[in-house]
């Protein structure tokens, strides 16, 4: 009996220890599915929420996998378009809140570049302000250059409470917008020719004869000598067969002038400034950048309209392929292409933001007339809107978000 007794002793134990270890297993299978219900949650929250790191992330698969994100086509998208409101930027310029100034037809605002064999990152406008968290975002140019520094204010701003951002007119040629609790400084210093010019006043500007001093630029280059990023254009201002250089000081008459090509006196100027660049700039922190021409629609027989007219009433993009109108000079953006080559060969790093091409397509995106005007308007151009349309800047929300969007994704892939 006692053997019997035993052995039911230890049949009831197996199965005890059986029923044990199945419950244990079912345990563990529960465990894991709740997990991965839990993982795949997260997943999707950081993949659709407004984490940096993800979208750091892709911006950087994206450029790193060798794709050019300046080649590809506007894709029409009325859903995440436009990025922000002309009439929520506190800070927009009148001279492109066309919306503002009587523009009804507002399509331009709804297109997005699609890269052929890329995605741009989706613009974090949280993530870039902890990137720029102490330091400063400098836009160093003309009025194209200051126009993007509007949009770039613009893209931020909404990500910043009010009471916590300010802008500072110090009377000069630099303009800060401040981000209070990042400490960070987006601004814009006007320089149109890089260089020391005549027309470095930056209200007083519009004189009959340009004139620039060729090697110097130490007035301009030392309000942004400790800047973190520095976005560089200049191409319009330059835009006439010759040049008045100086050599010699404005403040004094025993100073040389002489009349120079173009396009050498350009290179003049753009030598100074890889010089100052490679000399000055702390090459362990500076992110450098520099725009591309941004093209002009004056002439609408370019695209197959009547001779005479331009970009005003143009509602539509281009949508032929590699389309080059004649307001871009391709002999300037290779004196830009050179100088920046060889400024590479020295260890100092200077990325081209090829907006060109993709600014060409958009006849669509100007101001035309649908701006503040700085002088009242005579009759003859109240009854002929052609002779003052605007086709040289950019209406926003526009193209320059575009360009910013570019610049996101650069400055990310570059850290």
């Amino acid at each position: 009996m006692m053997k019997k007794n035993s052995s039911v002793m230890i049949v009831n134990g197996s199965v005890a220890v059986r029923c044990s270890f199945h419950s244990l297993i079912a345990l563990l299978v529960v465990a894991l599915i709740v997990g991965a219900i839990y993982l795949t949650a997260e997943s999707r929250q950081l993949i659709e929420g407004d984490d940096a790191v993800v979208h750091e992330t892709s911006g950087n698969d994206s450029l790193s996998s060798g794709c050019d994100l300046f080649s590809g086509k506007w894709v029409f998208d009325n859903e995440t378009y436009p990025l922000y409101k002309d009439e929520e930027c506190t800070f927009m310029s009148d001279q492109l809140a066309c919306g503002k100034f009587g523009r009804k037809d507002l399509s331009y605002q709804y297109w997005r570049w699609q890269p052929h064999h890329c995605d741009l990152p989706r613009f974090n406008a949280t993530a870039l302000l902890e990137r720029l968290r102490n330091k400063r975002l400098v836009f160093v140019g003309d009025s194209l250059n200051r126009g993007q520094w509007v949009s770039m204010v613009c893209l931020l701003e909404k990500a910043i409470p009010k009471g916590l951002k300010s802008m500072h007119y110090n009377g000069s040629s630099l303009i800060t917008f401040k981000a209070k609790a990042y400490n960070a400084k987006i601004e814009f210093y006007w320089a149109p020719l890089l260089v020391e010019s005549n027309s470095d006043d930056p209200i007083s500007h519009r004189l009959p004869d340009r004139i620039v001093r060729a090697q110097a630029i130490e007035k301009h280059a030392r309000h942004w000598t400790d800047a973190d990023i520095l976005v560089f254009n200049t191409y319009l201002w330059w835009r006439r067969p010759q040049m008045k250089v100086l050599w010699g000081s404005f403040n004094k008459p025993d100073g040389i002038y002489k009349k120079i090509d173009m396009l050498r006196s350009y290179e003049m100027a753009l030598k100074t400034w890889s010089d100052w660049l490679e000399i000055h700039v702390n090459r362990t922190k500076s992110q450098l950048y520099f725009m591309s021409m941004s093209p002009t629609h004056e002439r609408a027989e370019e695209w197959g309209k009547s001779k005479g007219e331009n970009c005003y009433t143009e509602t539509e993009a281009i949508l032929k392929e590699g389309y080059w109108g004649s307001g871009t000079d391709p002999k300037m953006m290779q004196i830009v292409e050179t100088t920046i080559n060889e400024l590479s060969k020295r260890g100092l790093k200077v990325q081209i933001m090829n907006i060109t091409q993709l600014s060409e397509y958009r006849k669509d995106g100007h101001p035309s007339i649908y701006r503040k005007q700085w002088e009242p308007l005579t009759e003859e151009q109240i009854s002929n809107p052609l002779s003052y349309a605007d086709c040289i800047h950019w209406c926003l929300p526009g193209v320059p978000d575009v360009w910013n969007h570019l610049l996101y994704a650069s400055i990310f892939n570059s850290s």
